[in-house]
């Protein structure tokens, strides 16, 4: 009978048993969450992601991104008086001192989903300093102000839905009597903002398209008249208007919004009311190269994520950023790209600190929002 050899041949041992380099001081251990302990149960917001953050994948980066968030919101430069009058832009806290300019982005579905409350409560604290919104994300704001969305199903049929005139977003389902209610609502605005415009060019003459001519009307300064017309505590746009924080939409015409502004150069024909894009992407980006600090909150991609990025480009980049979406990078769209990306061309600082969350916004920016913003720290 033969006797196994006990030493293990080379290949295996090279292969299977090789030995690790020692391991650095600065590793930081996995760990998840005990709930037998008593810490853990009914746990605070902040705690929960806090214990998260050395869970791994992306619990670990939702964890960071809470860590930007706060630095990005607490962090503090001199006070004003010992500035220059000139040194005097960007954004002071109540004391008097610098703070970061924010700028948060968001697409339209999000405003569709329950999210909306979310973000309203961000403008209504003044917690962030300017917003980029797609079309939707502007009139499914107003909507909901007049009708409601309902829970649905993502499964449901396209074809039965459309005779029975709901639209649906995901799970989401809006009645198409709402766009009419949002018709109704918007073409008067429409028919006074035309007078107004009109006025104020015939008043003004060759000055009418002067930089800060009453005759200029610019997509933040339309959305800006919808918050102040909504007069809804529920609207995301009535308390951006209350706060004086801009919301830009740089592709104002991609939505109901746009067909509304399409039915309404019939109705004045020969007259139409005409909105300024330049006057808004010179804001957004003089917004940009004021800030003391930079920071960017992005909850998806496409449009929003770019005109963000791009305003940021003009400081040489943000000095925080947080991206939240579901984008993968290998089609190379914009929408996929990590933050690194940006650092190339310019859009965030190299040195900056930033991460992306491979999430759905819904599902994560809740917890983030509670662990940070609303923890009343």
């Amino acid at each position: 009978m033969s006797h196994q050899n006990e030493k293990l041949p080379d290949i295996l041992s090279d292969a299977v048993l090789k030995a690790s380099v020692p391991v650095p001081e600065d590793f930081v251990e996995v760990k998840g969450i005990d709930y037998s302990k008593p810490e853990s149960v009914n746990m605070r917001a902040k705690d929960l992601i806090k214990s998260m953050r050395t869970m791994g994948f992306q619990a670990s980066s939702m964890g960071e991104g809470c860590e930007i968030i706060d630095e990005m919101r607490s962090w503090r430069g001199v006070h004003r008086d010992s500035l220059e009058e000139h040194e005097r832009t960007g954004e002071f806290d109540d004391n008097g001192y610098q703070k970061s300019t924010i700028f948060m982005g968001y697409t339209s579905n999000l405003i569709s989903s329950g999210l909306r409350d979310t973000l309203r409560y961000l403008v209504q604290h003044k917690h962030v300093s300017a917003i980029v919104a797609t079309a939707g994300g502007i009139e499914e704001d107003i909507i909901k102000c007049l009708a409601p969305t309902y829970l649905g199903e993502f499964s449901l049929q396209g074809s039965k839905l459309r005779d029975q005139g709901m639209n649906r977003i995901g799970n989401l389902l809006v009645p198409n009597d709402n766009y009419c209610k949002f018709e109704e609502w918007i073409v008067p605005i429409l028919d006074k903002l035309l007078e107004e415009q009109t006025e104020a060019a015939e008043k003004l003459g060759k000055d009418a398209f002067d930089a800060d001519s009453p005759a200029v009307l610019t997509p933040s300064k339309l959305i800006d008249r919808l918050g102040k017309e909504i007069n809804d505590e529920s609207s995301v746009l009535y308390w951006a208007h209350k706060n004086k924080i801009p919301i830009f939409c740089p592709a104002i015409t991609d939505g109901s919004i746009g067909d509304m502004l399409f039915f309404h150069t019939f109705k004045a024909s020969p007259q139409q009311l005409r909105l300024d894009i330049v006057a808004d992407i010179r804001k957004i980006n003089s917004m940009s190269m004021a800030a003391f600090r930079a920071g960017m909150i992005i909850l998806g991609g496409g449009l929003i994520k770019h005109h963000i990025c791009n305003a940021c480009l003009m400081r040489n980049g943000a000095d925080y950023a947080v991206y939240i979406n579901t984008g993968q990078e290998f089609d190379g769209s914009d929408a996929g790209a990590r933050p690194d990306e940006a650092v190339s061309w310019g859009k965030i600082k190299a040195e900056a600190h930033s991460v992306k969350i491979y999430a759905d916004a819904t599902v994560v920016f809740p917890l983030i929002v509670a662990a940070t913003f609303a923890s009343g720290q």
